[in-house]
């Protein structure tokens, strides 16, 4: 496993041997990043799939949301728009538990 250097001015985490000579997000100086742990390398690591998978939901809900705005215009009928109206909603439902996941990723160190 190569190591991961965190910055401690922004979070950017980094992928190598050794800190960069600046931060590639903030531009903080190579003093500035910290080694984590093994420990904390492997949360990083064992989420980043799952992160992926967070970010592409909250991706297609919002991809839902526009198919549904269109069914609402095109106003066939009300049943029809009120199902329309109910899959928006719920696609913004399943794209908030997303990002409260992701949230939670992150303060427990898994970004």
């Amino acid at each position: 496993m190569k190591k991961l250097w965190k910055c401690s001015v922004c979070g950017f985490v980094h992928e190598g041997n050794e800190a960069p000579g600046k931060c590639p997000k903030c531009d903080a100086p190579k003093d500035k990043f910290i080694e984590l742990s093994n420990e904390d390398a492997e949360k990083v690591y064992k989420s980043d799939r799952t992160n992926d998978i967070h970010m592409e939901i909250i991706k297609l809900a919002g991809e839902l949301a526009k198919l549904c705005e269109e069914g609402i215009k095109i106003d066939l009928d009300p049943p029809c728009v009120e199902l329309f109206n109910r899959a928006k909603n719920e696609s913004w439902i399943i794209k908030q538990r997303s990002k409260a996941e992701l949230e939670g990723h992150m303060k427990k160190g898994k970004w």
